[in-house]
């Protein structure tokens, strides 16, 4: 079993590790979750499903766990707001920025846009972009509403359209 984890170790690593450095932002806390995720993986690793992707499984241990990070951070109403403010906020008829951004391959700006993004939205957006989380599943996880989920992922995505158009204003 050990060298089996290991070598699932060395070949999952740096996934999980980005997936807690966009969610955290700080190097050095997502090198921790990253260790501790696997640390946890390893004691949970006879629960694992080998049916399944490890890849899954593994990512969704790193999303809990740095949700429950964040969250230590800030109270969760602080953190998500209110759903109405929310709403109200939304400008309808928004075309979907971030595949758009992503097809004229500007990653890096993108990556750096995302990362200087609340994270009230950010948390959604990596979820639902990077994790390819379901709406459902960010709701379930954020504590928050389906609906809350879809208006949280459109404001974000305003926001890095937003951001981004500031940065090259061709």
């Amino acid at each position: 079993m050990k060298a089996e984890f290991e070598a699932l170790y060395r070949d999952h690593y740096r996934r999980v590790f980005g997936l807690c450095l966009r969610l955290l932002r700080v190097p050095v806390q997502a090198e921790e979750a990253a260790q501790e995720v696997f640390v946890r993986a390893y004691r949970a690793f006879d629960r694992y499903d080998r049916g399944q992707p490890f890849s899954a499984w593994v990512l969704g241990i790193a999303s809990n766990h740095c949700i429950d990070l964040i969250r230590r951070r800030s109270r969760e109403a602080d953190l998500f707001g209110d759903v109405d403010i929310e709403g109200a906020a939304v400008d309808a008829g928004s075309p979907d920025a971030l595949k758009a951004l992503a097809d004229a391959e500007r990653t890096e700006e993108i990556r750096a846009a995302v990362a200087a993004l609340p994270d009230k939205y950010r948390l959604p957006i990596v979820l639902a972009y990077y994790n390819e989380w379901s709406y459902d599943e960010i709701a379930s996880e954020l504590g928050i509403t389906r609906n809350h989920v879809g208006v949280l992922l459109l404001r974000g995505r305003q926001s890095l359209r937003q951001s981004l158009a500031e940065e090259s204003p061709s």
